[in-house]
């Protein structure tokens, strides 16, 4: 997004990504489109509205406001949060204390780990309030599709959800004037291509392994990735030259520890859910 902001507006870069990451599964969807219930079609489509479509636009506009990574890192993180929240309040989900104890213990290593980095930029924090509606957006996708869609292929639900998307977005891309883009210039030709590459691999990749993730081990394990971030961004700084302190040590170990907590009884119930799906027994 940083790369695609040198040549495009926030809506600009929301729109191509989700076009060109919606056109690749175009030809898988035409398949799979009949091997969803007709009755699962809303909730399908509403999956690719709340898990891609809105957060897109969301995560843009912030981005191009420069709205600070390590601010923008600690609210992204806020997902399995809000995953909680929304599955005991909308769908009376029982979620036992220790997986509440192990969400709050992750996101607060995580957020002791981004203090120690660097201090947080405040500048346009306004704009930081997207972010979180972008995640709470996220929590009612993960819980649709952890709740209406488990028996669904991922693979299935991924593909028509982000096809579907690109009706809209060809839609803003015209109106945008996308065709008329000076696409000789290195700067759109570098801006397009940056958000292509994450129309792809950002959300339609991405988006068909995380419902492969919910599906065999829970919506709210699955909403952890985002506790995984700050592990990669350690790596390839290490693998750059970086030291790794004790005190980054310390503060990975948190966050381990929290999504331990979070996990520990999450197969046994994955496996339950699983025996009641394929038994066509529905969980009261």
């Amino acid at each position: 997004m940083k790369y695609s902001k040198e040549g495009l507006n926030a809506i600009q870069i929301a729109a191509v990504r989700i076009f060109f990451g919606g056109l690749i599964f175009v030809p898988f969807a035409l398949f799979h489109l009949a091997k969803i219930s007709r009755k699962k079609m809303g909730q399908v489509v509403f999956a690719g509205l709340f898990g891609n479509l809105l957060p897109a636009f969301l995560f843009a506009i912030a981005i191009t406001k420069n709205i600070d990574s390590s601010l923008a890192g600690i609210l992204n993180s806020l997902t399995p949060i809000f995953v909680v929240l929304i599955s005991i309040l909308f769908f009376k989900y029982f979620i036992k204390k220790q997986k509440i104890i192990g969400v709050l213990i992750g996101f607060a290593g995580l957020c002791l780990l981004t203090l120690t980095q660097n201090d947080i930029n405040l500048q346009n924090f306004g704009y930081s309030l997207l972010i979180v509606l972008a995640t709470i957006f996220y929590g009612i996708n993960v819980n649709l599709v952890s709740h209406f869609l488990r028996d669904q292929n991922p693979f299935h639900i991924s593909t028509v959800s982000i096809a579907i998307m690109t009706i809209p977005t060809a839609f803003v891309l015209w109106q945008q004037g996308f065709l008329q883009f000076d696409f000789k210039d290195p700067v759109i030709q570098r801006s397009v291509f940056a958000s292509v590459i994450l129309g792809i691999a950002g959300s339609s990749i991405a988006t068909v392994l995380f419902y492969v993730l919910v599906k065999k081990a829970g919506g709210l394990f699955a909403s952890l990735v985002t506790y995984g971030i700050p592990f990669v961004a350690l790596f390839w700084g290490f693998i750059d030259g970086e030291k790794i302190t004790v005190i980054e040590i310390f503060c990975l170990a948190i966050i381990l520890f929290g999504v331990y907590l979070t996990n520990r009884s999450e197969k046994q119930k994955s496996r339950e859910e699983s025996l009641l799906v394929e038994s066509g027994i529905e969980k009261t």
